[in-house]
């Protein structure tokens, strides 16, 4: 009788102890079958509420609800065993308090199986990220460019190109981390300032359009791969798949007119009975 071999799923405490050391591999994901692609390589997968853009077209992730999340965080729960799995918390389920944060957060938990949890923020909401940890639910913080502020920050702009919009950016990194974050995204950040910040605090830092010096770095999937018309000016595109996509459906609906049905001979012929 064969034994069963099972896949340990990486801890918080082990990306916690990759601070200074091995950079941490983040990728964003949102569905079964990329997890299951990915969930070898990758340390850290985030279930983004950039999903509300990627996946459903949105304009921003305002609209993304908790119950959006929840359903493609059970997806990328089921396609991966290995990667620690993150699921953001979106727009308006934790800023009024800790104890609603707590209660959102807990369905997330609950509902979806993912370790951890990720809170867009600094200062301001670092009682929360107290409250969640205090309580046994991982938080990963989000510093920077926070995209659930876009409305104020007026649109997707680096932070702390100036010195003068240093030591709150810092205040924050540090608020997040004496908190009781076990890592922090630094977003859109000017590179000095990502340094600086990363030598900081106690916490690996994950960068996304940050400094090289980060303990590690994210993107999101689809911009990775090339499937984004317009992505970021930071983003390197490892592969160019959404050309490739475009020429396959044409080659296939070439197909189609042409009533070439690849298969359709074996699966409708009927025997010939003797």
């Amino acid at each position: 009788m064969s034994a069963v071999v099972q896949t340990k799923r990486i801890t918080v405490p082990e990306i916690r102890a990759r601070k200074n050391a091995e950079p941490v591999v983040c990728l964003t994901c949102y569905h079964a079958h990329t997890a299951r692609w990915l969930d070898d390589t990758v340390d850290l997968m985030l279930v983004g509420d950039s999903l509300g853009m990627v996946m459903h077209g949105m304009e921003n992730t305002l609209g993304v609800t908790l119950d959006m999340m929840i359903l493609h965080g059970k997806a990328v729960m089921r396609g991966s065993k290995r990667a620690l799995v993150v699921v953001d918390m979106p727009f308006g389920t934790y800023e009024e308090s800790p104890q609603i944060a707590f209660r959102n957060a807990h369905r997330i938990i609950q509902e979806t199986g993912c370790t951890a949890v990720k809170l867009e923020g600094g200062a301001r909401i670092a009682e929360q990220v107290h409250f969640l940890s205090e309580r046994g639910i991982p938080v990963m913080g989000h510093i920077g460019l926070t995209p659930q502020k876009i409305q104020i920050f007026g649109g997707f702009k680096t932070q702390g190109r100036t010195l003068a919009e240093w030591p709150a950016i810092e205040a924050d990194a540090k608020a997040i981390a004496d908190a009781g974050a076990f890592a922090i995204v630094l977003e859109g950040m000017a590179e000095p300032l990502a340094a600086k910040i990363t030598r900081e605090i106690e916490v690996p830092t994950v960068g996304i359009g940050a400094s090289a010096e980060c303990d590690g770095q994210i993107l999101v999937l689809e911009d990775m791969l090339g499937l984004n018309p317009q992505p970021p000016k930071f983003v390197r595109e490892y592969a160019h798949m959404g050309p490739g996509i475009e020429a396959a459906v044409k080659a296939y609906a070439a197909d189609v007119r042409e009533r070439r049905f690849p298969g359709a001979e074996n699966v409708y012929s009927m025997k010939k009975t003797g």
